[in-house]
């Protein structure tokens, strides 16, 4: 909890250095975004670690929901109502009314207890005092930890399912740009509206089903509707019927992505865990993710110029298959003895 106070102050100490600089001064406004993003990183490190201290295995899954509904809804509602502020009224007062908004949003961190016993503005550590070791042994712990056998198969799952997906949306995305004559606004807020939907009631559906079966009952099931979907798209795309199920396609491949991550994330923290830096251990699985998430797009730059779509799309099936298989084996998601 201190940690994620003192994150919650340097984001807004950092929005209030942002009021006094100009909108041309773009180098400071970045690295005003840079620092702000690292006091980000710390709080949700620490929100992740308070998780893994104080949340029962049973109740992993709804948190995971609730996690996931927060950042899905607080990212469209923020940039609905900043994109509204910015176009009528400026830099300025836009940034005011996020710093407002964002203390309103940290109260519950200042005034909820991290344990039942805590004093209310008390921000000592809960639980033993942690045992001090050197920083250069604490990254050789690290290091070994994420060479385990287990660890490195989580790693290529997390960079993979996300890779995949990245390989397809954009070339998906600007085949139905260009090649559908689809409108950029129209399918921006398509997306969003999907995004939103599958990220705050089925969040908490896939929530609710992995605390009442364990997580690997509704990964797998995901993984396999997955497969089917991205299957079934490479075979409309081949077929030339990507004109009428451009729709479904779109509805599929955009919720999916979300949902997976909700019923990954209790069987990511249960493997970290125990262990030592096991709040690190869990963010290089979530960076993990997002640096497949990023080699994807990358990759699919190359590639959807000399691979057809429907080929993309097979590869991608190919790759939640491989997942799916992994998953079955049952010793990847179990939990640590």
């Amino acid at each position: 909890r201190p940690f994620a106070v003192a994150a919650l102050l340097g984001c807004h100490a950092t929005i209030a250095v942002m009021l006094v600089l100009a909108v041309e001064q773009v180098g400071l406004l970045g690295l005003a975004f840079l620092v702000h993003s690292l006091f980000a990183s710390l709080l949700d490190t620490a929100c992740d670690r308070m998780i893994m201290d104080h949340v029962p295995a049973d109740e992993l899954g709804r948190v995971s929901a609730c996690t996931r509904a927060g950042f899905v809804a607080g990212t469209s509602l923020s940039a609905a109502c900043l994109g509204w502020t910015l176009s009528r009224y400026g830099l300025s007062v836009s940034l005011s009314a996020l710093l407002a908004a964002g203390i309103l949003a940290s109260l519950p961190m200042l005034l909820v207890r991290e344990a039942p016993g805590a004093a209310l503005l008390n921000f000592a550590r809960c639980g033993p005092p942690p045992r001090r070791v050197p920083f250069s042994r604490f990254l050789r712990r690290l290091g070994l930890a994420l060479r385990r056998k287990r660890a490195l198969q989580l790693l290529a799952l997390c960079f993979g399912l996300d890779a995949a997906v990245g390989l397809f949306e954009l070339p998906f995305s600007i085949d139905l740009l260009q090649g559908r004559g689809w409108d950029p606004a129209t399918l921006s807020r398509l997306q969003a509206g999907l995004a939103l939907v599958s990220g705050t009631a089925g969040a908490f559906a896939i929530g609710l089903w992995s605390d009442r079966a364990g997580p690997v009952r509704p990964l797998r099931a995901l993984l396999l509707t997955s497969v089917v979907t991205f299957a079934l798209a490479s075979t409309l795309i081949a077929a030339g019927l990507l004109g009428s199920s451009a729709p479904l396609i779109l509805a599929l491949t955009n919720a999916l992505p979300g949902l997976l991550i909700v019923a990954l994330m209790p069987a990511l923290l249960r493997a970290s865990r125990g262990r030592a830096g096991a709040a690190t251990q869990f963010e290089v699985y979530m960076a993990t993710m997002n640096l497949g998430s990023v080699a994807g797009t990358a990759l699919s730059g190359w590639l959807a110029p000399v691979m057809p779509l429907a080929a993309l799309s097979a590869m991608v099936a190919a790759v939640f298959l491989g997942a799916f298989l992994l998953i079955g084996r049952g010793d990847v998601l179990a939990p640590r003895g």
